[in-house]
Protein backbone atom coordinates (compact mmCIF):
# COMPACT_ATOMS: atom_id res chain seq x y z
CA UNK A 1 0.00 0.00 0.00
CA UNK A 2 1.42 3.41 -0.99
CA UNK A 3 2.04 6.19 1.51
CA UNK A 4 -0.86 8.16 0.05
CA UNK A 5 -3.26 5.22 0.41
CA UNK A 6 -2.09 4.70 4.00
CA UNK A 7 -2.63 8.40 4.78
CA UNK A 8 -6.09 8.48 3.27
CA UNK A 9 -7.08 5.33 5.13
CA UNK A 10 -5.79 6.75 8.45
CA UNK A 11 -7.32 10.17 7.86
CA UNK A 12 -10.69 9.27 6.42
CA UNK A 13 -11.54 5.69 7.35
CA UNK A 14 -9.89 4.84 10.67
CA UNK A 15 -12.09 6.96 12.95
CA UNK A 16 -14.96 5.15 14.59
CA UNK A 17 -16.74 8.27 15.84
CA UNK A 18 -16.92 12.00 15.15
CA UNK A 19 -15.04 12.94 18.34
CA UNK A 20 -12.08 10.79 17.29
CA UNK A 21 -12.05 12.36 13.82
CA UNK A 22 -12.28 15.86 15.30
CA UNK A 23 -9.28 15.20 17.58
CA UNK A 24 -7.27 13.76 14.68
CA UNK A 25 -7.92 16.75 12.41
CA UNK A 26 -7.41 19.33 15.17
CA UNK A 27 -3.95 17.89 15.90
CA UNK A 28 -3.11 17.70 12.19
CA UNK A 29 -4.23 21.30 11.47
CA UNK A 30 -1.95 22.65 14.22
CA UNK A 31 1.05 20.95 12.59
CA UNK A 32 -0.06 22.00 9.10
CA UNK A 33 -0.30 25.63 10.19
CA UNK A 34 3.22 25.49 11.66
CA UNK A 35 4.62 24.22 8.35
CA UNK A 36 2.91 27.00 6.40
CA UNK A 37 4.18 29.62 8.87
CA UNK A 38 7.69 28.43 8.07
CA UNK A 39 7.48 27.92 4.30
CA UNK A 40 5.35 30.90 3.23
CA UNK A 41 8.00 33.61 3.50
CA UNK A 42 10.93 31.31 2.72
CA UNK A 43 12.74 30.04 -0.34
CA UNK A 44 11.36 26.84 -1.92
CA UNK A 45 11.85 23.81 0.31
CA UNK A 46 13.02 20.45 -1.04
CA UNK A 47 13.96 17.11 0.48
CA UNK A 48 12.81 13.57 0.97
CA UNK A 49 9.40 12.86 2.45
CA UNK A 50 11.02 11.44 5.60
CA UNK A 51 13.50 14.34 5.80
CA UNK A 52 10.77 16.98 5.55
CA UNK A 53 8.66 15.13 8.11
CA UNK A 54 11.57 15.22 10.55
CA UNK A 55 12.36 18.87 9.76
CA UNK A 56 8.78 19.97 10.45
CA UNK A 57 8.12 17.70 13.44
CA UNK A 58 5.58 15.50 11.69
CA UNK A 59 5.21 11.80 11.11
CA UNK A 60 5.76 10.51 7.58
CA UNK A 61 1.99 9.97 7.34
CA UNK A 62 1.26 13.56 8.36
CA UNK A 63 3.81 14.84 5.84
CA UNK A 64 2.14 12.69 3.19
CA UNK A 65 -1.17 14.36 4.06
CA UNK A 66 0.47 17.78 3.85
CA UNK A 67 1.95 16.95 0.44
CA UNK A 68 -1.42 15.66 -0.73
CA UNK A 69 -3.04 18.93 0.33
CA UNK A 70 -0.51 21.28 -1.24
CA UNK A 71 0.13 19.31 -4.43
CA UNK A 72 -2.43 21.19 -6.58
CA UNK A 73 -0.78 24.49 -5.62
CA UNK A 74 2.78 23.53 -6.54
CA UNK A 75 4.57 24.83 -9.61
CA UNK A 76 5.60 21.23 -10.36
CA UNK A 77 3.34 18.64 -8.68
CA UNK A 78 5.03 15.85 -6.74
CA UNK A 79 4.45 12.18 -7.68
CA UNK A 80 2.24 11.61 -4.62
CA UNK A 81 0.55 8.46 -5.95
CA UNK A 82 3.81 6.45 -5.96
CA UNK A 83 5.70 8.38 -3.29
CA UNK A 84 7.90 6.59 -0.73
CA UNK A 85 9.75 7.90 2.31
CA UNK A 86 12.84 8.43 0.16
CA UNK A 87 11.11 10.27 -2.69
CA UNK A 88 12.57 13.73 -3.33
CA UNK A 89 9.82 16.32 -3.22
CA UNK A 90 9.62 20.07 -3.66
CA UNK A 91 7.35 22.56 -1.92
CA UNK A 92 7.81 25.31 -4.54
CA UNK A 93 4.30 26.73 -4.66
CA UNK A 94 2.49 29.30 -6.76
CA UNK A 95 1.37 31.86 -4.13
CA UNK A 96 -1.83 32.85 -5.93
CA UNK A 97 -2.87 29.24 -6.55
CA UNK A 98 -2.10 28.31 -2.94
CA UNK A 99 -4.09 31.22 -1.53
CA UNK A 100 -7.02 30.50 -3.87
CA UNK A 101 -7.02 26.80 -2.88
CA UNK A 102 -6.88 27.65 0.83
CA UNK A 103 -9.95 29.86 0.41
CA UNK A 104 -11.67 27.03 -1.49
CA UNK A 105 -10.97 24.65 1.42
CA UNK A 106 -12.30 27.22 3.89
CA UNK A 107 -8.96 27.04 5.72
CA UNK A 108 -9.15 30.50 7.29
CA UNK A 109 -6.43 29.56 9.81
CA UNK A 110 -4.12 29.32 6.77
CA UNK A 111 -5.19 32.08 4.39
CA UNK A 112 -5.31 34.60 7.26
CA UNK A 113 -1.67 33.98 8.31
CA UNK A 114 0.37 37.20 8.55
CA UNK A 115 3.07 35.62 6.34
CA UNK A 116 0.87 36.33 3.31
CA UNK A 117 1.67 40.05 3.69
CA UNK A 118 5.12 39.48 2.18
CA UNK A 119 3.82 37.34 -0.70
CA UNK A 120 0.62 38.91 -1.98
CA UNK A 121 -0.76 42.41 -1.58
CA UNK A 122 -3.93 42.81 0.42
CA UNK A 123 -5.75 43.93 -2.72
CA UNK A 124 -4.68 40.81 -4.64
CA UNK A 125 -5.75 38.55 -1.76
CA UNK A 126 -9.17 40.23 -1.76
CA UNK A 127 -9.44 39.70 -5.52
CA UNK A 128 -8.49 36.02 -5.21
CA UNK A 129 -10.94 35.59 -2.33
CA UNK A 130 -13.80 37.12 -4.33
CA UNK A 131 -12.83 35.14 -7.43
CA UNK A 132 -12.89 31.87 -5.54
CA UNK A 133 -16.14 32.61 -3.72
CA UNK A 134 -17.90 33.62 -6.92
CA UNK A 135 -16.60 30.54 -8.78
CA UNK A 136 -19.06 28.37 -6.85
CA UNK A 137 -22.01 30.63 -7.57
CA UNK A 138 -24.16 29.51 -10.49
CA UNK A 139 -25.77 32.37 -12.35
CA UNK A 140 -28.44 31.69 -14.90
CA UNK A 141 -28.81 34.41 -17.43
CA UNK A 142 -32.45 34.85 -18.27
CA UNK A 143 -33.39 36.95 -21.23
CA UNK A 144 -36.50 38.97 -20.61
CA UNK A 145 -39.19 38.29 -23.19
CA UNK A 146 -40.48 41.42 -24.86
CA UNK A 147 -44.23 41.77 -25.55
CA UNK A 148 -43.68 41.61 -29.34
CA UNK A 149 -41.20 38.70 -29.20
CA UNK A 150 -42.28 35.17 -30.14
CA UNK A 151 -43.76 33.37 -27.16
CA UNK A 152 -41.23 31.05 -25.44
CA UNK A 153 -43.92 28.33 -25.18
CA UNK A 154 -43.44 27.62 -28.90
CA UNK A 155 -46.95 28.48 -30.08
CA UNK A 156 -45.69 30.78 -32.82
CA UNK A 157 -47.79 33.69 -31.53
CA UNK A 158 -46.45 36.91 -30.14
CA UNK A 159 -45.93 36.80 -26.37
CA UNK A 160 -48.55 39.55 -25.86
CA UNK A 161 -51.23 37.42 -27.55
CA UNK A 162 -50.25 34.14 -25.85
CA UNK A 163 -48.68 33.65 -22.42
CA UNK A 164 -48.27 37.37 -21.79
CA UNK A 165 -51.98 37.90 -21.20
Amino acid sequence: MSLLEQWRKAAYEAHTDQASADRFWAAYFVKEKAVYEEILPAEPVTGTVAGLAERFGMTVMEMTGFLDGINDSLKTPNPIEEMTEETEVSLEFDPEKLYYNMVACKADWLYELPQWDGLLTEERRKELYKEQKSSGTVRRETKKVGRNDPCPCGSGKKYKHCCGR
